[in-house]
């Protein structure tokens, strides 16, 4: 059963499954946290595992008319007060990983390790800019069409064959996501700004986890951020894209555990 916090006169929906140290959970773009089931399965059996629908997406609702990432880290953070817990690896992917980067600059306190899945500390180009905004209005026009595509779009297509099961999860679960909560989504990440600070002056580990296949951020952008990090490590798929850890979970959530211990241990030595 999930459980919600307040926010912004909304209730943030989460799962909070387990006990120990704490690993956070942020989707991307038309997800929910049921995107993680098996890594919240896995982890679950040495950590606690909150895992977050964010504002429009799975069981949370929209916040007015634009979501930025500020606004969805704000809400993440209204979760883990709620929950108790002061200190947090977090792994976000995509635009979970940007929303990731955002609570890093506002609550750096309580930030032990980050983990990047298929995202990037860089905003929007011009070009991606009106590349969103194209879709913007295409989502009014043909909404439903416009979700099943993107979500398709997203896996290697060898995959998407493959792991039939998984493809449908994720369009299910995408579907459920309105018009509104789209556009508010796509604005956010429009005019979100490049956080590549962040990471410069992260003093603690940095995990990216990358679909070698992935053809919406191109992995050759990321080493020049790899190179940015303190403490960076890095998982790349050679057989996924842009849902890599959801292409390849095993390999994903066993590098995420490993990582997340190396990041407690840190803390612990501090």
């Amino acid at each position: 059963m999930l459980k919600s916090a307040e926010f912004k006169k909304i209730k943030v929906r989460y799962s909070d499954t387990g006990k120990g140290r704490v690993i956070v959970l942020l989707h991307g773009f038309l997800g929910s946290h049921e995107l993680w089931d098996a890594f919240i399965k896995k982890l679950s059996k040495k950590f606690r595992v909150i895992a977050i629908d964010l504002p429009g997406h799975g069981e949370t609702p929209s916040i007015g008319y634009y979501h930025s990432m500020e606004l969805l880290a704000q809400s993440a953070k209204a979760v883990l007060d709620k929950a108790g817990v002061r200190r947090y690896v977090i792994a976000g992917h995509s635009m979970g990983g940007y929303a990731a980067l955002a609570f890093a600059e506002l609550y750096p306190e309580n930030v032990s390790g980050l983990c990047l899945v298929n995202s990037t500390s860089y905003a929007d180009s011009d070009d991606k800019k009106k590349d969103r905004q194209r879709v913007i209005n295409l989502v009014k026009k043909e909404h439903r069409h416009f979700v099943l595509e993107v979500i398709t779009s997203l896996f290697a297509p060898e995959n998407v064959t493959k792991l039939k099961k998984e493809v449908a999860k994720a369009k299910r679960i995408a579907q459920k996501t309105s018009v509104q909560s789209i556009i508010n989504s796509l604005e956010g990440m429009k005019e979100r700004k490049s956080r590549d600070l962040i990471l410069k002056f992260a003093p603690y580990p940095v995990l990216f986890i990358i679909g070698k296949k992935d053809t919406v951020i191109n992995y050759e952008t990321l080493y020049p951020q790899m190179g940015l990090c303190k403490y960076p490590s890095v998982l790349m798929l050679e057989d996924a894209a842009h849902m890599a850890f959801y292409e390849a979970p095993k390999e994903s959530v066993d590098e995420l555990q490993t990582f997340a211990l190396r990041c407690f241990r840190k803390v612990e030595e501090e």
